[in-house]
């Protein structure tokens, strides 16, 4: 199993990637320079990948081989990642949701007293 970190660590130059993502190197320098990929750099200027970056270049090659062009591939990207994000957020606020309904319970369950005896209602004479 491939570790979050492992992932992101860039470690791949771009003849390598290519060769991963099935493409030409000259490719990736487009996919960059439209903002479809983001590789790190290093002191030196040279370009590196991660697997993340593998697996985006492999959605790219997906989509385009569907017909988009790269403006709609940056587009439905966009909106994948768009939607990561509110899936992480939507789970954290059911966690956090939970958490509330439980502490809730917890403090009134602490609150509750026995009554021994029915209250009286209150009538005005």
């Amino acid at each position: 199993m491939v570790t979050p970190d492992a992932r992101m660590r860039a470690v791949y130059v771009i003849s390598v990637a290519a060769e991963l993502a099935g493409v030409h190197p000259q490719t990736l320098r487009i996919y960059e320079r439209k903002g479809l990929v983001y590789p790190s750099r290093t002191v030196g200027g040279s370009r590196r990948y991660s697997e993340r970056d593998i697996e985006r270049l492999r959605r790219i090659q997906e989509l385009t081989a569907a017909g988009l062009n790269l403006e709609g591939v940056r587009r439905v990207i966009s909106l994948e990642d768009e939607n990561d994000r509110l899936r992480q957020a939507l789970a954290q606020a059911r966690l956090d949701t939970e958490e509330a309904v439980e502490l809730a319970h917890r403090q009134h369950r602490r609150d509750l007293v026995p009554v021994t005896r029915f209250p009286v209602p209150y009538r005005q004479r």
